[in-house]
């Protein structure tokens, strides 16, 4: 159940008598955050206000810290997404939560959501994320998993960035169809720079800190996007799958109905 979904019962609950004013509003008190222990503050109100609820970051969390937030966000049945996990956290997730699932490869842990990020991926969707190389699964993947617990799955097309370009031949048509990319590439980034030009979309640049020497950790990916010459490219941060894919679901389901994405 959606917190939507909660409170339009909650009234319900109280048209019908069944539940008094005074105890509805002591519950909605309750709604725009929770505070736990371990300095944890749970936005359980993000989701009335932006449409996409809290998502819980695993980087630097402790386990009483990440088991406290799953379990706080869940409370309500509402299903709950942990980015950027190691394994050995991610394990331990999904052992206290057995109806959940860790993905190693993305560091993903959804509870009470199924994600599909097992291949084969399809090749075709509104939003599609492409991969420079095999070695930016890791960030698209997450991107993906996005996209797919806000419940807009994209297609993933790998491994076809500028080393060997031909290899773009094959995907064409599905390019054209979908309305967004989201393009992940690391070492000099040039992957969305190509597909911008070649394509009439909006493309979300994605720099993975794969790459060696001058790469810098992804630094040279991300000054590459940054600087390209090639219009209709936006950038996020370094390794940022998520924050790709949010920003995709963002643009595709606030675009006025008048907007041509096509």
């Amino acid at each position: 159940m959606t917190m939507s979904d909660t409170i339009k019962h909650l009234l319900q609950e109280v048209a019908a008598g069944r539940t008094s004013p005074q105890q509805a509003l002591q519950e909605l008190q309750t709604f725009p955050y929770r505070e736990l222990s371990h300095g944890l503050s749970l936005d359980t109100h993000r989701e009335l206000r932006t449409g996409q609820g809290e998502v819980v970051l695993g980087l630097g969390k402790s386990m009483d810290q990440l088991e406290q937030a799953v379990s706080g966000l869940n409370g309500n049945g509402t299903p709950v997404l942990v980015t950027k996990l190691d394994r050995t956290k991610g394990e331990r997730l999904q052992e206290i939560f057995p109806r959940g699932r860790f993905w190693p490869e993305p560091g993903l842990f959804a509870l009470d959501k199924a994600l599909n990020l097992d291949p084969p991926w399809k090749k075709q969707g509104d939003i599609l994320i492409v991969t420079a190389g095999a070695s930016d699964l890791p960030v698209a993947l997450e991107a993906l998993g996005t996209t797919d617990f806000f419940n807009m799955g994209a297609g993933l097309i790998s491994d076809v960035g500028v080393a060997g370009l031909h290899r773009m031949n094959a995907h064409v048509d599905d390019l054209r169809r979908a309305k967004m990319l989201v393009v992940v590439a690391g070492m000099e980034g040039a992957l969305p720079s190509v597909l911008a030009g070649m394509l009439g979309k909006p493309i979300i640049a994605v720099p993975t800190s794969v790459g060696y020497g001058a790469g810098f950790q992804g630094v040279t990916a991300l000054l590459g996007m940054l600087s390209t010459c090639a219009p209709g490219v936006c950038v996020v941060n370094i390794d940022n799958g998520f924050g790709a894919g949010l920003t995709a679901i963002k643009l595709l389901t606030s675009a006025l109905p008048s907007a041509n994405l096509t």
